[in-house]
């Protein structure tokens, strides 16, 4: 007897005018899929990655390279991780394509793999393409290179 699987087929949203400034996000929601809404960046949201930079560099570097550390008010990799792969965990079988941040996507992957969480700050995620996980009998795996129209 086969277990059900569960596929989830990232979509990572093309880079808006914020993404280009290096802009915190607000935390973007996916409906349907409130547990894989994009990070919470705290007092962080809206403000460029120059701006809090020059405001408090300890801070950002910080943020940068210790995943228990969060923005002022918001939520650190650590958290972000355990969220999504609550998420994740918690999807009942078949095929779900949520529209994610790029975040989301390596939070993901990270929980997927059993990946250290500094690895997060070390995977790339395109805008405008689909990463799959596939999940069966509480273990993950990850499929590489498929084309954004599959």
């Amino acid at each position: 007897m086969k277990s059900a699987v569960v596929r989830v087929q990232f979509v990572t949203r093309p880079f808006g005018a914020a993404s280009r400034q290096i802009r915190f996000g607000h935390g973007a929601s996916c409906p349907g899929h409130e547990g894989l809404s994009g990070p919470d960046t705290g007092e962080w949201a809206g403000r460029t990655l120059d701006e809090v930079s020059a405001e408090d560099p300890a801070a950002v570097q910080r943020w940068l390279s210790d995943p228990d550390f969060a923005p002022p008010g918001g939520e650190s990799v650590s958290a972000l991780i355990a969220r999504v792969g609550a998420a994740l965990d918690g999807l009942p079988p078949g095929t779900h394509r949520p529209v994610v941040e790029q975040a989301v996507v390596r939070a993901g992957v990270v929980h997927a793999l059993e990946l250290p969480a500094a690895a997060f700050w070390r995977l790339d995620v395109r805008p405008d393409t689909t990463t799959t996980l596939t999940g069966r009998l509480g273990r993950w795996n990850l499929q590489l290179g498929r084309p954004l129209d599959m």
